[in-house]
This record gives structure tokens, C-alpha cells and sequence, in this order.
């Protein structure tokens, strides 16, 4: 799939209207599974990841569905087509950009975090455990864990653009049902590496605390993998390895 430059940013968009245009042309009929994940990046010439935002922004516009296990569908009654909706950002490219971004914050912050600021980040931490517990919705205590350290950085840029791309999460319809889906399939704030990010605060290390972010948010992307899985549950399993090896590459960044 060829792209301009100002499109590009919205690869998944380009790829949901072509889905969409051959539904529309009855390439595709209602009830009838789409083609798999793979088929259709490989079709497209797109990464996995953009297939899977391209399927849930269909979900959003009522053309497709999916069943947990078995792929995605077309809708036996599909709704009346109207304009694409702007549906923004998705979850795979805002986590990206956090891990690079958040990894270089923590590890500024390590050389200027406050020993009040390291008592409040415990504290949320401990917030965050029990909003798990209660299950409680848009994982609030998550982002002033984060929006702390990016503070504890005396950069005010910074603490503008973390806060910007947390509010994305909220903002973007797309990245609020990725977020969503992962969540009925229990996807929670890892409190564990959260612990790790804020004992390699405690002691100092930028290293220590770039790495604890940067694996943290690695493991978020590959949660959200599992969380957003379209394909059969045996193939899925055999091809896992490979699409989780194709976002480590870009991970290496």
C-alpha cells in the first residue's frame, strides 16, 4: 500500500476504508470471516499491529466483528456508510512513542527526583494496587505515577508532552477501545514493574531506571497484542512469536 507523507501517520485509516470499499463491493459478504491477520498485511503491505487498529476501527464504524477465538466477521446488517470517522491514534503507536519518550524521562529523572517525590510515587503506587483490586476504570493512579517522574524531571517540555500523550489515551476513540479490549481480558497496570521503575528511582540509577521504563512499556505493547488477538487461537499461537519479534526490532530504537 503506497502512502503520502501527510497520510502515513494514519496507515490503519488507509487500510480500514480499502477493508471497507471491498465490503461495500461485496468482495467481502455480510457474515463471512474477513481473511487473516497475516493475509491481510501481507495484502496491504502493513504491519500486523496496523491490521489490528484498521479491525477495531471497523468495529467502531459497525462493518465488522469480532469473535474472540474465531477472527473477524462482516456484519450481517452492516450500518449505513457515512463518512469515516476520525478516530485519531491508535495503542500500539502511543505506547511506542511513550517507550521512547518515558525511557529518556526516567533516566533524567533518576539525577533529580526529590526523596518527597519518592515517598509519592509509593504512595501511588500503593493507589494503583488497589484500583486494580476494585477494578477500577481509566487507570488514573497509572498516570500520576508517570506524570510524577516526568515532573521530578524539572523539564517542563517534558512533563507537557507525557501528559499530552497520556491524555491521548482518553481522547483518541481508537486508542480508548484498543485500551478497552484489553481490559475485558484482564489487563491491569503492571505493579510489578511499576515497583522496578521506582526502586531504580530510589537508587539513583538513570540507567536502571531508563531500562525499567522501556521493558515496562515493552511489556504494555505486548499485552496489548495478546489483548487485541483477531485471528484463531491456534494459528494465533503459532504465529505469535513472529509478530511479537517484528515490534521488538522498533523496540530497539
Amino acid at each position: 500500500m503506497t502512502t503520502s507523507t501527510a497520510e502515513t501517520r494514519k496507515l490503519y485509516q488507509q487500510v480500514a476504508n480499502a477493508i471497507a470499499e471491498s465490503i461495500r463491493e461485496g468482495a467481502f459478504q455480510p457474515g463471512h470471516r474477513l481473511p487473516s491477520e497475516r493475509d491481510l498485511a501481507e495484502d496491504y503491505k502493513v504491519s500486523r499491529p496496523t491490521v489490528r487498529e484498521a479491525m477495531i476501527a471497523l468495529e467502531i464504524r459497525g462493518l465488522v466483528e469480532a469473535r474472540h477465538g474465531s477472527g473477524v466477521y462482516v456484519t450481517e446488517a452492516p450500518a449505513p456508510e457515512a463518512l469515516a470517522p476520525e478516530l485519531d491514534i491508535g495503542a500500539f503507536e502511543l505506547t511506542e512513542a511513550r517507550r521512547l519518550i518515558e525511557g529518556e524521562s526516567c533516566a533524567l529523572a533518576a539525577t533529580t527526583i526529590t526523596d518527597e517525590e519518592l515517598v509519592e510515587l509509593a504512595r501511588i503506587l500503593d493507589d494503583m494496587v488497589e484500583e486494580n483490586e476494585h477494578d477500577v476504570r481509566g487507570d488514573l493512579a497509572d498516570r500520576r505515577f508517570h506524570v510524577t517522574i516526568a515532573r521530578a524531571t524539572r523539564n517542563s517540555a517534558l512533563v507537557t508532552v507525557i501528559e499530552n500523550l497520556w491524555d491521548l489515551r482518553y481522547k483518541s476513540p481508537l486508542c480508548r477501545a484498543m485500551l478497552e479490549r484489553a481490559r475485558q481480558v484482564g489487563v491491569r497496570p503492571l505493579i510489578d514493574d511499576h515497583q522496578e521503575i521506582l526502586s531504580a528511582l530510589q537508587i539513583r540509577d538513570p540507567k536502571a531506571a531508563r531500562n525499567a521504563m522501556r521493558e515496562h512499556l515493552g511489556r504494555v505493547i505486548d499485552n496489548l497484542l495478546t489483548a487485541t488477538e483477531i485471528d484463531a487461537l491456534q494459528q494465533a499461537r503459532s504465529e505469535v512469536a513472529a509478530r511479537r519479534n517484528e515490534l521488538a526490532r522498533r523496540s530497539l530504537i
